[in-house]
């Protein structure tokens, strides 16, 4: 059944009351003062005195605290295919909304100054914003190109990253100047690293920042740096011609080092597949995955690598941290596809968070980082003629539809070999993960291919992070027991067909698509769960006191419904704030990129 929006708020507000120990209601108003003595009466044989005045009116009471923020779907739109809609933007001179569209390599353009503050009645069906598109080239610079990966605005410009068709090869960033007038037109093209994916303007527009993923091919054989480019903006709003290139070279030799400041380097080095010697360096390895920029500084995910990337934009100087883990004892986790609400907790698990989206923001001065631990392994598939083709060629495995996997580090929790004694040996003798998708490059800390802990993909939470790497708050086991608690056993669904309890073994519920923004003096962050849909909001404000706030979702959750059924918005990509005074009802917005759906929309925030 579809969820009730209001039922969700209040019992949203009610957790919220649990989750963050704070009382809302206002203090009574401060006691009147006491009244000024009467006149004291004539001298008489038997006069008295004269009476105290009467006491002062008590104060009024205060006015309740904010419990919040409310958001409600005011405006959607139907790009007409599965798995666009990823990434949108706003350009606040036109209220416009651009999306990338990956399924016919166009860009929508999305007219949102008629958006009101009106509710959609039929919410996981209505659409009320109109859709036209510019279509991108399939060349630059006489390189065929790939599908388009992301998309930024800055002032009248807008940037379009766009791989090559061979993703090992450079990339381009297409830019398009006629913003204002809502009429994009091609203004130049400039060459960039291999594979560029998230890309975003400094917030002074001078400058664009490109993660370059640098992804190997299918066997690993050819398997090029991950990077990150840097494109000046001139005066005149035009790129300059060539972009500068940060590269990782110097951390090459240094693997050990890192992997004990807490990150994850899973590659397939030393053997050899498909008859090519694989050896894999740090700067081929790392994988810049998604960027947040201030004026001076940006701050780029390392997704796979469970890394954050420092960039000093005015020297171009680097530096990397690594995340470590969390640990999953003392908190509720649920590790089993069985249909139903199944928490436990468990000693000898840990997950690696392994962000996706970052946003930033600041508080007394500092800049503080956050981000959508959703967790990610690698998976490589090249094509075979069979099973013995697969064998010959030193694969994995072989599937018959995916065919011979040149490398994964994702196992079950029952595949690992225990240490004798080890927290792993008694999680595998409960038996309850053993089909929990781990790591098998982390948990065994002596090499000797015994391991004593299981490391999960992510950290199903989100993350505020202070500029030194280091964790201020984590939202623990929030999100799966805040839907669980609404959903029940269709809690951790999966992003195409309503089954619930579907992703337990595997992330759960994805936290990917996060954005920060300010209304009135308080911050509040934005967190989209990838599979699960709904959108959890948070106070932020203060961030070493951050609490739960809201939580909505749009979807229709009949069990055994799927996508094609139209059962709302699914698989939020990307999630952009838009401040109440670009806004066209005059609150500020959340807009939504939902992938699978292939839909874009549009929640209005109100504070309570």
């Amino acid at each position: 059944m579809l969820q009730s929006k209001f039922k969700i708020s209040l019992l949203a507000i009610a957790l919220g009351f649990v989750l963050s120990g704070c009382g809302l209601d206002g203090d009574d108003g401060d006691t009147g003062e006491t009244g000024t003595q009467g006149p004291q009466g004539d001298p008489g044989d038997d006069g008295n005195d004269g009476q105290d005045g009467a006491d002062g009116e008590d104060g009024s009471d205060g006015t309740d605290a904010s419990t919040g923020v409310s958001m409600s779907l005011v405006a959607r739109a139907a790009l007409g295919a599965q798995g666009s809609a990823e990434i949108v933007q706003y350009h606040k001179a036109s209220q416009t909304i651009y999306a990338t569209n990956s399924a016919n390599n166009t860009i929508a353009i999305i007219a949102a100054d008629s958006i009101t503050s009106t509710e959609l009645s039929n919410p996981t069906s209505s659409v009320n914003l109109t859709v036209s598109s510019i279509t991108l080239p399939t060349t630059a610079s006489g390189v065929d190109l790939g599908g388009l990966t992301s998309i930024a605005i800055s002032n009248d410009l807008l940037a379009v990253a766009m791989p090559a068709a061979n993703k090992t090869d450079n990339g381009f960033i297409l830019f398009y100047t006629g913003l204002d007038n809502s009429s994009p037109a091609f203004l130049d093209s400039v060459e960039v690293g291999a594979l560029p994916d998230s890309i975003a303007f400094t917030p002074d527009g001078g400058k664009l920042v490109v993660a370059n993923e640098g992804e190997p091919n299918d066997d690993y054989s050819v398997d090029p740096e991950g990077t990150i480019s840097v494109i000046d903006i001139l005066a005149s709003g035009e790129p300059e011609e060539t972009a500068e290139t940060v590269t990782f070279t110097d951390l090459n030799g240094t693997q050990a080092a890192l992997e004990a400041q807490g990150m994850h380097f899973p590659n397939p080095d030393g053997r050899t597949i498909n008859g090519n010697a694989i050896t894999t360096t740090v700067a081929q390895d790392l994988e810049p995955e998604y960027v947040t920029t201030k004026n001076g500084t940006a701050y780029i995910t390392l997704q796979e690598n469970n890394g954050l990337a420092i960039l000093d934009l005015e020297d171009l100087s680097i530096q990397v941290v690594g995340l470590g883990s969390k640990n999953w004892s003392g908190l509720d986790f649920d590790g089993q596809e069985n249909a139903a609400v199944s928490f436990g907790q468990y000693e000898g698990l840990r997950g690696v968070y392994m962000p996706d989206t970052i946003a930033n923001y600041d508080w007394k001065g500092a800049t503080f980082l956050v981000t959508a631990n959703e967790g990610d392994a690698r998976e490589y598939f090249f094509d075979v003629a069979d099973e013995a083709a697969c064998t010959a060629a030193n694969g994995q495995a072989y599937d018959a539809d995916d065919g011979c996997l040149a490398y994964s580090d994702e196992v079950k929790v029952e595949d690992l070999t225990a240490e004798a004694g080890s927290a792993l040996e008694a999680l595998q003798a409960d038996g309850r993960l053993n089909d929990l998708r781990v790591t098998d490059v982390l948990g065994d800390s002596d090499g000797n291919g015994e391991y004593e802990t299981a490391y999960t993909y992510g950290g199903r939470s989100f993350t505020i992070w202070d500029q030194n790497g280091l964790v201020v708050f984590d939202s623990g086991d929030d999100l799966e027991r805040i839907t669980a608690s609404i959903h029940g056993a269709q809690f951790n669904n999966g992003d195409d067909e309503n089954e619930g309890d579907s992703r337990s073994e595997n992330k759960g519920p994805e936290p990917e698509a996060l954005t920060v923004g300010q209304i009135g003096d308080r911050n509040y962050a934005f967190v989209g769960t990838e599979r699960m849909g709904g959108i959890f909001v948070y106070d932020v404000t203060n961030p070493f006191d951050a609490f739960f706030a809201d939580y909505v979702i749009n979807r229709d959750l009949t069990e055994g419904s799927t996508v094609i059924d139209g059962i709302g918005d699914l698989a939020p990509e990307s999630l952009l704030f838009v401040d109440a005074v670009d806004s066209a009802t005059g609150q500020a917005l959340v807009i939504v990129g939902n992938e699978v759906s292939g839909t874009v929309s549009v929640y209005e925030v109100t504070p309570n």
